[in-house]
């Protein structure tokens, strides 16, 4: 589900989340609630394939979020490519397994702002973005 159509979906009753910023080997993480509006980045995930979601559910079990949020990486025309298939399969996989609501925001320059800034941690920063982007939209 895109950032725009969580807006009207989200229920009030979601109100900690946990973000993805999906990549091959590695994935950077963020946590953020719906009352302060604001997200913090964790450590990003170094792993690959099935080792990845380990380190998924440590997050998980760690954090309990309502709900998970993964960035979907686009074209700047719109186009999808093959990391959106991945992005997108990879939120897939996170709500069969963990049972929880995950919803996709376009995370389009999410990386390229975040090194602008001068992110020690690109992939975690840019999950922070993906993140407040998302708590935006449920204003």
């Amino acid at each position: 589900m895109t950032a725009a159509a969580a807006a009207s979906v989200v229920s009030e009753r979601l109100q900690s989340f946990l973000a993805f910023d999906y990549g091959l080997k590695r994935t950077g993480v963020a946590v953020g609630t719906r009352l302060l509006g604001t997200a913090s980045p964790l450590q990003s995930i170094h792993a690959e394939g099935r080792a990845r979601f380990a380190h998924v559910a440590e997050r998980i079990r760690a954090w309990e979020p309502d709900a998970l949020v993964v960035g979907v990486p686009l074209h700047p025309d719109g186009a999808e490519h093959e990391n959106t298939l991945r992005a997108r399969r990879f939120a897939r996989q996170l709500q069969g397994r963990y049972g929880l609501p995950v919803f996709e925001v376009d995370e389009r320059y999410s990386t390229t702002e975040a090194l602008a800034a001068g992110a020690r941690d690109a992939d975690a920063a840019s999950a922070c973005i993906i993140l407040e982007q998302f708590l935006r939209s449920l204003s």
